[in-house]
């Protein structure tokens, strides 16, 4: 049978009905690692029918729940934008409301992006946005129905680094943690994702604006996530395009060759063509990466088979 494009999908789905949106502040209090501005204010740009949004002050988890859910799994997705934006349509709406047509509750995570202006440290504040979203939507599991143990998360090059950083870091916790509420994701999906701050295949404008521009080659090291994977690193499902410019393919290949190292039950998917930023769908190609990325979260048990 042939794959369905996702431009008929969602011609067959009534997203109006099929979800609800609840917009939650990610933190209950004083927002950590953060320093007062009063001339850096967030700013929302429309185009073509998506958003970007930029100089977040305020995180935001943005819940969308499924009219019928058919998972006790969920799934916090991190736009991409280089650190210097959220692409907040593409990579952010579009995924929850296909996540919601599955019968799985999603989060769009609105991270803040590194900044001296409203940051004691930059290099730690999306981080510490990530831990606390996977700790939130862990504490109001039973209220929302979700199994603690499929807590997933996903991002979109800079958010799939932000993702595999969550996966890969989760041991030293940057947020206030009293009930030791565990930060380590369930799984990743990671869509061309930044992956390495090596000079050769890095995406430089993401490395800078995270650790700047003259890194400590410990900072380098530390934040390329394929030298970070070890036994306890969370699977993961990944996808990229072979003629990507912007973020090379090698981010993906060298992250999922450490997670076989350990064995992980992790997949990677490479088409020749599609570039970077083709968000749900590849118009390369008629195969549709979100199926296949269905079929695997059956494999890992976040679908029912």
């Amino acid at each position: 049978m042939k794959h369905l494009t996702l431009a008929l999908i969602f011609a067959a789905i009534p997203f109006t009905v099929m979800f609800s949106q609840q917009v939650l502040p990610l933190y209950e209090g004083p927002v950590p690692n953060s320093r007062p501005s009063n001339t850096y204010k967030e700013e929302q740009t429309p185009s073509n029918n998506r958003i970007t949004i930029a100089k977040v002050i305020n995180p935001t988890l943005t819940a969308y729940f499924p009219k019928e859910a058919r998972s006790n799994a969920a799934v916090i997705i991190c736009p991409g934008g280089g650190y210097g934006r959220l692409a907040a349509t593409h990579e952010g709406t579009e995924v929850a409301q296909l996540f919601n047509s599955w019968g799985i509750t999603a989060f769009v995570l609105k991270y803040r992006l590194p900044s001296d202006s409203i940051m004691l440290d930059k290099s730690t504040g999306p981080l510490q946005d990530a831990q606390r979203a996977i700790q939130l939507v862990r504490s109001r599991a039973a209220e929302w129905k979700l199994d603690t143990s499929k807590i997933g998360i996903m991002g979109f090059s800079a958010g799939g680094h932000l993702a595999s950083s969550a996966g890969t870091h989760f041991n030293k916790i940057l947020i206030n943690n009293p009930a030791g509420i565990s930060v380590r994701p369930s799984f990743m999906v990671l869509v061309y994702p930044v992956i390495t701050f090596s000079d050769k295949y890095t995406h430089m404008g993401s490395r800078t604006n995270l650790i700047g521009k003259t890194p400590s080659s410990d900072s380098i090291s530390y934040f390329s996530n394929e030298l970070q994977v070890t036994a306890q690193t969370p699977p993961a499902f990944l996808v990229h395009a072979g003629d990507d410019k912007a973020v090379p393919v090698d981010n993906s290949i060298s992250f999922y060759q450490a997670l076989n190292q350990f064995g992980s039950p992790s997949e990677l998917h490479i088409y020749p063509k599609g570039g970077h930023g083709f968000g749900l769908h590849n118009s390369t190609t008629t195969d549709e990466w979100p199926e296949r990325l269905k079929n695997w979260m059956k494999g890992i048990g976040a679908l029912p088979k």
